[in-house]
């Protein structure tokens, strides 16, 4: 795949799954829920943008851009650790609509395909074109591990970004 083929691809992924976002969380009336879909499409609307600087960039210049492609989410992984015990310490469980579950359904579907291509990108480019591509894999991982951790908190799996939440054993 050529560079310009490559960018154009990913520009529809993050499309897609910016509107994804944008249109769900115009339709879940949980705030917390809400702002969730909304920061991840603010985080979409970056690669959009990013992307699309590159294109223009790459159109006039011939030469692939080496920018910093910046995230809303906070990196590490300290914060998924605060956000768990903040959880826990609830003391009440919300449940979630149909429509929320769905959602997150859709986007885990989406943020799947998306890494994936990015992916199989990063291996298939000649190695000069596909730093532009690697900033993303890092990034990408992670949207697909904070929307599976939305959905096994919402649904009651037991386990938060891949931590069992309660025991079944007794002491």
């Amino acid at each position: 795949m050529k560079l310009g083929d490559a960018i154009g691809v990913a520009l529809g992924f993050e499309r897609k799954v910016r509107d994804h976002y944008q249109r769900s969380a115009e339709g879940i009336e949980d705030p917390l829920g809400r702002r969730v879909f909304q920061t991840l499409a603010a985080e979409e609307q970056g690669h959009v943008d990013y992307l699309q600087h590159c294109l223009a960039e790459w159109k006039e210049t011939g030469l692939v851009p080496d920018r910093p492609l910046r995230t809303v989410l906070p990196s590490g992984s300290k914060w998924i650790e605060a956000a768990r015990k903040k959880l826990q310490g609830r003391p009440d469980r919300r449940a979630a609509a149909a429509g929320e579950l769905e959602a997150l359904k859709t986007a885990l579907q989406h943020e799947k395909e998306t890494d994936a291509f990015y992916h199989r990108l990063v291996t298939q480019l000649p190695p000069d074109e596909q730093g532009l591509f690697e900033k993303f894999l890092g990034i990408e991982d992670g949207h697909v591990t904070l929307v599976q951790a939305e959905l096994d908190c919402l649904l009651g799996t037991g386990f938060w970004f891949d931590v069992m939440e309660f025991r079944l054993e007794t002491a």
